[in-house]
C-alpha cells in the first residue's frame, strides 16, 4: 500500500482518481480548500487535510511521508479569473509542489496538463512532440506549470506528465451545455460542423493516469490521453442525439457574426462587471479542430482505452436524467 497525495480532488478528475486509488486499496490523502465539499471523500475514505497550495509554507508543513502526488488541482477558465490567479494555481502551486517533492524524495509526480497548451490543431491529429500554441490565459498558465514539472523531472525529481482530451462521463456537468439544447431539440450549431473534436470517458482516463503512476516507462515523459477515436462535432451531436432518442438538428448558423458578437458581448461584460452569456472562447469550441493521437501512450504504458463514444455518451445521459438535468 502507498500513500499517495491528490490534489484538485473534490473535482470531477480527481474524485474519480480517489475513489480508484482507494478501490485499489492505497491510502489517500488529499489537499482541499477550507470552502470544499470533501462529503464524498470522507464517506469513500480518503483523509482530507486543508492545505492552500498556492502558500509554499503551508504545502511544506503538510508534505508528509507521500510515496505518489497526482498533481490534478488547477484554476480552470472560468471567465472572471484573472491572468495572476491563472498563474499562482497552474504554476506557482505546482512549483510549491514539485519543491515538496524534492525535498520529501517521493517516487512519482504525475501532472496533469491539458492539449489546450497546443490551441489549434492546424494538421491534425496532433502528438505529443506538437507545437504549443495557447490560445488564452488559462491554457498560457498550463503550458508554463507543464514545463516546470519537466524541468523538475529533468533535474532528477521522478516525474510524468499527461493532457487529457475533452473529460466526459457521469458526475461532470461541463458537457451538459451540448446535452440540454440537444434534448429539448434546441440545439443550434454555429459553422458547418465539420471541426474535430477528441473526448475522453472518465474511466478509461483514470486507468491511463494510474498508467502514468507506475510504469517506469512514464518516467520523464508527457503523455496525451483522449478517446480511441476523435470524431466531427455533427456526429458528435447527432450521438447525443441518438442516445437521448431525438432526432437530429438541422439548425445551422453562420461562424462570423456570432463570434463577432461574442468579442462585442465579452468586452461590454466585462465593462460592467458581469460574466458574459457568450464569449469568444465557447464560440471558437465550433471553429477550432482539436484531435490527437494517443499512439505513445499505447506504446509506452499499454493505455487502452475500453469505453465507445456512443456508450459513453449514453452513460452519460442516463446520469444526466437520474439527476434531472435534463
Amino acid at each position: 500500500m502507498s500513500r499517495v497525495l491528490v490534489t484538485g480532488a473534490t473535482g470531477f478528475t480527481g474524485k474519480a482518481l480517489c475513489e480508484r486509488l482507494v478501490k485499489d486499496g492505497e491510502e489517500v490523502v488529499a489537499f482541499v480548500r477550507a470552502s470544499s465539499d470533501t462529503s464524498r471523500l470522507q464517506e469513500i475514505g480518503v483523509q482530507t487535510v486543508q492545505a492552500d497550495i498556492t502558500s509554499a509554507a503551508d504545502v511544506d508543513k503538510n508534505f508528509t511521508d507521500f510515496d505518489l502526488v497526482y498533481h490534478i488541482a488547477a484554476a480552470y477558465r472560468t471567465e472572471h479569473s484573472t491572468e495572476d490567479m491563472f498563474t499562482l494555481v497552474n504554476v506557482e502551486a505546482t512549483r510549491n509542489l514539485l519543491e515538496a517533492a524534492k525535498k520529501n524524495g517521493i517516487k512519482r509526480f504525475v501532472h496533469c496538463s491539458t492539449v489546450g497548451v497546443q490551441g489549434e490543431i492546424d494538421d491534425p491529429p496532433a502528438d505529443e512532440e506538437y507545437r504549443f500554441k495557447p490560445g488564452d490565459h488559462y491554457q498560457e498558465s498550463k503550458k508554463e506549470g507543464e514545463l516546470l514539472a519537466l524541468k523538475y523531472f529533468a533535474e532528477g525529481v521522478p516525474g510524468t506528465v499527461f493532457r487529457p482530451v475533452g473529460i466526459y462521463g457521469p458526475g461532470d456537468t461541463r458537457f451538459l451545455k451540448l446535452f440540454k439544447p440537444v434534448s429539448k431539440g434546441m440545439f443550434m450549431m454555429i459553422g458547418s460542423g465539420e471541426v474535430l473534436y477528441h473526448m475522453t470517458y472518465i474511466d478509461d482516463l483514470v486507468d491511463g493516469i494510474l498508467l502514468c503512476g507506475s510504469r517506469p516507462e512514464a518516467l520523464g515523459e508527457v503523455f496525451t490521453l483522449g478517446g480511441e477515436q476523435y470524431t466531427t462535432l455533427q456526429v458528435l451531436v447527432d450521438t447525443i442525439a441518438e442516445v437521448l432518442g431525438k432526432g437530429r438538428t438541422g439548425f445551422r448558423i453562420p461562424y462570423m457574426p456570432v463570434y463577432l458578437a461574442s468579442v462585442v458581448c465579452d468586452k461590454l461584460c466585462k465593462l460592467i462587471g458581469v460574466s458574459p452569456p457568450i464569449y469568444p472562447r465557447r464560440v471558437e469550441f465550433f471553429s477550432k479542430d482539436r484531435a490527437f493521437s494517443i499512439e505513445k501512450a499505447k506504446r509506452l504504458l499499454g493505455y487502452q482505452p475500453k469505453v465507445g463514444l456512443r456508450d459513453g455518451l449514453a452513460r452519460t445521459a442516463d446520469w444526466y436524467k437520474e439527476q434531472g438535468l435534463i
